[in-house]
């Protein structure tokens, strides 16, 4: 799964579960999530494991705040999927 709408969604689903509550659909593409959303770092590290689990994508913490965005994180996720 390389294509964008679908990383974007996966990505959108492993947020709202994270962000219980949260329309996360409402978030725009390049606002920050932590101040949108409230996530601290442990949110973060929770939308990591998801992801890794959702698509087998390790996100190291050095990376965690190429997720800071819905733009950033699907950009970020399309360079490390396998086709």
């Amino acid at each position: 799964m390389t294509n964008p709408t679908e990383l974007r969604a996966v990505f959108l689903d492993a947020l709202a579960a994270i962000a219980l509550g949260a329309d996360v659909g409402a978030v725009g593409d390049d606002a920050s999530l932590r101040e949108e959303l409230d996530l601290d770092s442990m949110d973060i590290l929770r939308l990591a494991q998801a992801l890794h689990e959702r698509l087998g994508v390790d996100v190291p913490e050095v990376d965690y705040p190429r997720l800071d965005t819905v733009a950033g994180a699907v950009e970020y996720l399309a360079a490390r999927v396998q086709p």
